[in-house]
């Protein structure tokens, strides 16, 4: 997997829409940095998450 993922990507992957999975980025619910005016889930932060759900 890469080191990052779109928010689409990401939401795909969780299950979730992806107007909710850029509304957890915004609320810091799924770790998140922006580069270039994007924004990408950091999947490291985001399997961990996953892991302790």
């Amino acid at each position: 997997m890469p080191l990052l993922l779109e928010v689409p990507a990401a939401a795909k992957l969780l299950g979730i829409s992806r107007s909710a999975a850029y509304r957890a980025t915004a609320s810091g619910e799924l770790p998140s940095r922006r580069l270039g005016g994007r924004v990408y889930v950091v999947t490291g932060k985001l399997l961990d998450l996953v892991e302790e759900s």
